[in-house]
């Protein structure tokens, strides 16, 4: 429903057990991105390899309690890491700091392998003071679900955030 209802690149986050169940159908669905995580209880290397052989664009997220070692198998098989700072499964949840060296662990070893312009991106507890913080340890991209909700101006709020990544980019 949502490609037919716009031309944007759309990013699909499997938070599913099986993920490589599914993969086939997003991606027919229309999906531009999709990521799995690194838990999941599949071959994640083959999934991975499914979703690019279907066109489709393959990332690699981790939990909170996840190290971030166990992303770099994966690596060389991935466009995107998505780090998530809180617990999969609702929103409205506090950030969790400890993410942040993990996230500089993944931007290193992106580094050390050639993989320069690697999407990082953090989903949960963004808001415009953690979104700074992730960006000085290397993420690029982000996922603003509440604080952008019960935001009194969405748009001046997301203005604010990009300006606050863009000064701690170049601090």
């Amino acid at each position: 429903a949502v490609r037919r209802a716009t031309g944007i690149p759309l990013s699909v986050h499997l938070m599913l057990t099986h993920p490589d169940r599914f993969v086939k159908r997003f991606a027919e669905a229309g999906a531009h991105y999709l990521l799995i995580h690194v838990e999941a209880e599949c071959d994640v290397m083959a999934t991975l390899k499914e979703i690019r052989s279907l066109n489709v664009i393959p990332g690699i997220t981790l939990n909170p309690g996840t190290p971030a070692d166990r992303a770099f198998p994966f690596l060389d098989a991935v466009d995107e890491v998505l780090c998530m700072p809180v617990p999969p499964g609702y929103g409205g949840q506090d950030f969790i700091a400890d993410v942040l060296p993990k996230i500089r662990r993944i931007r290193d070893e992106a580094a050390k392998r050639g993989k320069t312009g690697m999407d990082i991106m953090v989903d949960g507890g963004i808001d415009l003071k953690t979104a700074p913080l992730c960006a000085r340890e290397g993420a690029n991209a982000y996922v603003a679900g509440t604080s952008l909700y019960r935001a009194a101006d969405m748009a001046a709020d997301i203005r604010r955030i990009r300006e606050a990544v863009a000064a701690s980019l170049v601090a």
